[in-house]
C-alpha cells in the first residue's frame, strides 16, 4: 500500500521531471506536491525509507539529509514520453475488488474454489462487465502495460512482416494492434475481447474491434496474437482455445504468436527468497485468487 500511495501522490513523476539523475529529498519533493500539510516531508521519508529498503528506489545521505533516485524499478512507476507507466497495474492489484479476494483463500485451500469468487460471485474476468469503475482500471491497466510491453516487441521482432491479418485475442482497447499496425502498416489488425471491454476501445487506423467468446470462435487471420491469456484458464480450457485458433489461422505457413506473462525456469536452488524469482511466486500467488491456473 506504500507504494500505491507513492505512485498515487505522484512522487515519481516528481523525481523523474527533476531530471535523469536527480536525487531529491523528501522535503524537496514535498515542496512540489499540492499540499500545505507540514507533516508531508516526515511522511514522505519514512515511506520512500521504507521503498528504499526494498530496493524500490535508491537513498543516499548528504549532510544527514536522505536524498532519493529513481532506479531501474521505479522507473517503471514514472510516467515515459508515451504517457503510460506500471502505475495503473500496481493500482489494479491493489484495488478493492481484488484485496478482499484475499479474505477467502485460507477457506478456498480448505474447502477448494477460487477466492475471486468465492468473494464476487463470477469469475474475475466477468466481473469488470458488472463494476464500470472497475472495468475502467481494469482496461488502464492492460492499456498502459501493453503499450510498454508491444512497443519492445516490435522493435525487434520480425515476425509480423509477412503477416496481412493478425488477430489480437484478448487484446483490450486495442493498444497492441495500433503500435503493431503503425510500425506494419501493410497489416490489418483485428482486435477480439469481451464486448464490455471493446466497447470502450477507440478507434485505431487498420485496427477492426470484435466482440465475442474466445472459447466459441476466433476471428480469421493469417495469425494470432496472445499477451497475458494462457496462464488465467486451465489445461482444458487452454486447449480449447488453442484449437480454436488453430482453426481460425488461414495462412498455415504462420503459427500462432504467444506473449506469455513470465517465464519459470526450474533450477536446482530451492531458495524463496531469490531475488530474480520474487515477482514470479507474487503473480503465482495472485493467480490462486483469481483463477487457480499455472504460469504459462
Amino acid at each position: 500500500m506504500t507504494l500505491q500511495a507513492t505512485i498515487e501522490l505522484g512522487v515519481f513523476d516528481i523525481i523523474s521531471k527533476a531530471g535523469p539523475d536527480a536525487k531529491l529529498s523528501a522535503s524537496e519533493i514535498a515542496a512540489r506536491m499540492p499540499t500545505h500539510n507540514k507533516d508531508a516531508p516526515q511522511m514522505l521519508d519514512r515511506m520512500l525509507w521504507l521503498l528504499a529498503t526494498h530496493s524500490v528506489v535508491d537513498c543516499s545521505v548528504v549532510d544527514l539529509d536522505r536524498l532519493y533516485s529513481l532506479n531501474s524499478v521505479s522507473g517503471f512507476f514514472a510516467t515515459d514520453q508515451d504517457g503510460v507507466s506500471l502505475g495503473p497495474l500496481m493500482a489494479l492489484l491493489q484495488d478493492k475488488v481484488f484485496l478482499d479476494s484475499w479474505s477467502q483463500l485460507k477457506d478456498a485451500v480448505l474447502e477448494g474454489g477460487i477466492p475471486f469468487d468465492r468473494v464476487h460471485g463470477t469469475h474475475a474476468f466477468e466481473y469488470p462487465g458488472l463494476d464500470s469503475r472497475f472495468n475502467q482500471v481494469f482496461n488502464k491497466a492492460m492499456y498502459n502495460h501493453s503499450t510498454i510491453v508491444i512497443k519492445n516487441i516490435v522493435e525487434v521482432y520480425r515476425g509480423f512482416e509477412n503477416v496481412k491479418q493478425l488477430v489480437d485475442v484478448g487484446g483490450g482497447l486495442g493498444v497492441t494492434l495500433k503500435a503493431v499496425t503503425a510500425k506494419f502498416p501493410h497489416i490489418k489488425g483485428i482486435n477480439f475481447d469481451l464486448p464490455h471491454v471493446i466497447q470502450h476501445a477507440p478507434h485505431y487506423p487498420s485496427v477492426e474491434h470484435v466482440g465475442g467468446d474466445m472459447f466459441e470462435s476466433v476471428p480469421k487471420g493469417d495469425a494470432i496474437f496472445m499477451k497475458w491469456i494462457l496462464h488465467d484458464w486451465s489445461d482444458e480450457h487452454c486447449l480449447r482455445h488453442i484449437k480454436e485458433n488453430q482453426r481460425s489461422i488461414t495462412n498455415h505457413n504462420h503459427h500462432t504468436i504467444v506473449v506469455a506473462p513470465s517465464h519459470c525456469r526450474h533450477t536446482q536452488s530451492t531458495k524463496a527468497s531469490s531475488p530474480p524469482q520474487h515477482p514470479l511466486h507474487v503473480r503465482r500467488t495472485h493467480q490462486i485468487e483469481v483463477s487457480n491456473q499455472q504460469s504459462r
